[in-house]
């Protein structure tokens, strides 16, 4: 049995009040097997964080792993686990030698550091755990659950992506220039607004969220139409700001800043000249993902957007890198579903699905 442990710990106030947070992964599927975390009252950031990683390790001695690889973005940790740095501070050596026990009992182990952005769920866990709240969770390996990890009901989230423009007719930089729908675009939203109404969970109940720009709302609103929904719009779903790219074809693009346009397909941290990188959409998207699970519990709720924004819930859904925005295509009008469960696992049921529209 091979499984990922994911850590962290914290302190505020570094020393102040600490707590830690542990999951476990199987690795072959990503599911949530376990998670732990605790206050410890007033310590350090690397007290905590090794109490983190001890939690995780006696989670995964408890399920029975073989192989364990744990991940954490304490450099620290990493290194002085892996032997590469010694443990010089007395404080650190009883709880090292703890790690070291308990790691001492898998057939194999190694430590691999993280950029603090994927160390996330480790992270709200260690938080969760100095606002008070202990956690102690571990899904049941024989339950159907278990196929998927998932601890809780989720918040299922439909993804439209708006109907036609006359820039997505010329395949242009189409971001923040808010272009109205064209008649076959208005045509497409309305078969999307047919097919939703008719799925289930939807009612004239079901949260109904837009961004801003006037594509989406007007597809939005052939939703709100077929279902007696009403439309809220939220400036976190609109779409990339390309600067200086707006409404320029690829090739006119290409031809105006050659070498920052290949950086930019190369970088995900790179913006457009004037505008936004797909780094910083990821993060507002993401913002907006945990304050929607927070706000719709075990509810289904119908986002329209754009693009940038839909394939930045699909990669948090998937779990994945960057590289799922150049290799992921949507069409106009497509639905896709992801669902998100309270433990921060996730089901992606439906990708770019354009059936209502043949």
């Amino acid at each position: 049995m091979r499984v990922i442990v994911e850590a962290d710990g914290g302190s505020r106030g570094n020393p102040g009040p600490a707590g830690y947070g542990a999951l476990v992964l199987d690795a072959e599927t990503g599911a949530v097997l376990a998670e732990r975390a605790e206050a410890i009252g007033v310590a350090t950031n690397n007290v905590a964080e090794y109490k983190g990683l001890i939690a995780g390790l006696r989670a995964a001695a408890e399920l029975g792993a073989d192989a364990v690889e744990v991940r954490m973005d304490s450099k620290l940790v990493v290194e002085q686990m892996a032997g590469r740095w010694q443990v010089k501070h007395p404080s650190m050596r009883p709880l090292s030698g703890e790690a070291r026990e308990i790691a001492s009992g898998f057939a194999r182990i190694s430590y691999t550091w993280i950029p603090r952005a994927q160390n996330h769920r480790a992270d709200k866990l260690a938080n969760q755990a100095m606002d008070g709240e202990a956690v102690n969770r571990q899904a049941a390996r024989t339950s159907p659950a278990a196929w998927s990890g998932a601890l809780g009901a989720p918040t299922k989230i439909l993804l439209l992506r708006h109907g036609q423009t006359e820039m997505s007719v010329d395949r242009r930089y189409s971001g923040r220039g808010d272009v109205p729908l064209t008649d076959h675009g208005q045509a497409q939203a309305e078969a999307a607004a047919r097919r939703i109404a008719k799925l289930d969970g939807i009612d004239a109940d079901t949260p109904i969220l837009a961004s801003p720009l006037s594509r989406a709302t007007s597809t939005a609103a052939a939703v709100a139409a077929a279902t007696g929904g009403r439309v809220r719009v939220d400036d976190a779903l609109i779409e990339t700001d390309f600067g200086s790219w707006e409404g320029l074809t690829f090739a006119q693009a290409v031809e105006r800043d050659p070498e920052l346009h290949a950086r930019w397909l190369a970088d995900t941290s790179v913006p457009p000249p004037g505008g936004e990188s797909f780094d910083r959409v990821h993060e507002r998207v993401r913002a907006f993902r945990d304050e929607l699970v927070g706000a719709y519990p075990e509810r289904t709720v119908l986002v329209v957007s754009h693009v940038t924004p839909i394939k930045a819930l699909l990669r948090l859904g998937l779990d994945v890198g960057p590289s799922l925005l150049y290799r992921l295509h949507l069409d106009l009008a497509s639905l896709s579903i992801v669902e998100f469960y309270p433990d921060d696992n996730a089901s992606v049921r439906l990708v770019n699905d354009t059936s209502h529209l043949v």
